[in-house]
């Protein structure tokens, strides 16, 4: 009796801890109870300063004795780039196209509506999906156009178009050269593991590093290779006298510190495709370039375009070597939009900063959802 009792008891107490609403309401909530710590932060660190930095590119921002005062603007901080004193910086000078140019920009043209034209033929026509291309494909059109205006003889680029050079110049030779060593890594070389580890180098040093780096080296008075300008007769040339030099000394710079990133995810896409499609092709005869052209390269193209998106995504935030290698100079000619950002920031006008910063987070986003929604789901999906 005695037993069965405490057997009795045992069972209710199990029962009531069961039934418990709290208990009940852990359980029914674990996922969510876990998951508020990382939305606090994500709140903290990034929306929050979102949102504030939205309200700041939108008003003046004075510092006055005993705090600061902020003024709301309106849009005329985003009209001073755009129209008023800063467009010359912002957007640069336009110029008169030459002829190379103007088939530049028909070419692209060309080469969308192209895209147009395959989509409507295509099975998965739809008339929102055609908007949104005609809408895109004229603003890339446009954005050529005004490329070609600021990089012509007449012209000057401003930091949004410097921002692009750095951006697409610095990504095809980043993919290009990475995709070279990632192949020649995966051949039967003497050594090979240790290039491989030399190639990651670069990524493993800091942007300032690199930058004071480069800087040194390209130093043709007092650097390392001082010896070897002066038996190029380049002893008294200077990378950052001229515009393009400077440009193309942090493209450089660039493309030597990241091109490991993109080399090592294309070398580990290239080492894990089945051995049995090269076999079989080896078999049916195939040569290295047909191998080359028709196994491997098709199959590491979703890698190739993600790889592509999120070293677009981080090219668009160089501020660390433009800065260090030349101070954005000669004059404004070496200036990104996140340097210009910081610039503006410096020179304590708050409002000018974030407006800049505003203009890189919709040009930037505007390019990362095109190019996700027109190549990268095309490919991966």
């Amino acid at each position: 009796m005695n037993k069965s009792n405490n057997i009795d008891r045992s069972s209710n107490t199990g029962d009531n801890i069961i039934s418990n609403p709290v208990n009940d309401w852990l359980n029914n909530n674990a996922a969510n109870i876990f998951l508020l710590p990382a939305v606090i932060i994500i709140l903290i660190l990034s929306v929050f300063p979102l949102i504030i930095s939205a309200y700041l590119s939108l008003s003046r921002f004075k510092f006055v004795r005993g705090g600061f005062d902020i003024t709301f603007v309106g849009l005329k901080n985003f009209k001073k780039l755009i129209t008023g004193s800063e467009k010359r910086h912002f957007r640069g000078s336009l110029g008169d196209l030459s002829i190379a140019q103007w088939a530049v920009v028909a070419l692209v043209t060309v080469f969308f509506i192209y895209i147009l034209w395959s989509y409507l033929k295509s099975k998965n026509f739809k008339i929102a999906g055609l908007i949104y291309r005609i809408i895109t494909f004229s603003i890339f059109s446009w954005g050529t156009y005004f490329i070609m205006q600021n990089l012509s003889v007449n012209g000057r680029p401003g930091t949004i178009v410097v921002t692009l050079v750095y951006v697409f110049v610095g990504l095809f030779f980043q993919y290009f050269i990475g995709l070279g060593l990632a192949l020649l890594t995966t051949q039967n070389l003497v050594g090979k593991r240790i290039f491989r580890v030399i190639f990651l180098l670069p990524m493993m040093i800091t942007p300032v590093g690199v930058g004071y780096t480069f800087r040194m080296m390209t130093d043709t008075s007092k650097g390392p290779f001082e010896p070897l300008w002066k038996a190029f007769g380049l002893s008294d040339f200077s990378w950052v006298t001229s515009a393009w030099g400077a440009r193309w000394a942090v493209i450089i710079t660039d493309t030597w510190q990241w091109t490991p990133f993109i080399f090592i995810i294309l070398l580990a896409a290239i080492e894990g495709l089945p051995n049995e499609l090269f076999e079989a092709a080896r078999v049916d005869g195939a040569s290295r370039l047909q191998i080359l052209w028709n196994i491997t390269l098709p199959q590491i193209i979703p890698v190739s375009t993600t790889v592509i998106l999120i070293r677009m995504i981080e090219a668009f935030k160089i501020v660390d070597l433009p800065n260090i290698l030349t101070f954005g100079g000669p004059g404004t000619a070496t200036e990104s939009l996140t340097l210009h950002s910081f610039f503006a920031w410096r020179a304590l006008d708050v409002g000018q900063s974030a407006s800049v910063a505003y203009m890189l987070m919709f040009i930037s986003l505007f390019i990362g959802i095109s190019y996700t929604n027109l190549i990268y789901q095309r490919f991966v999906n």
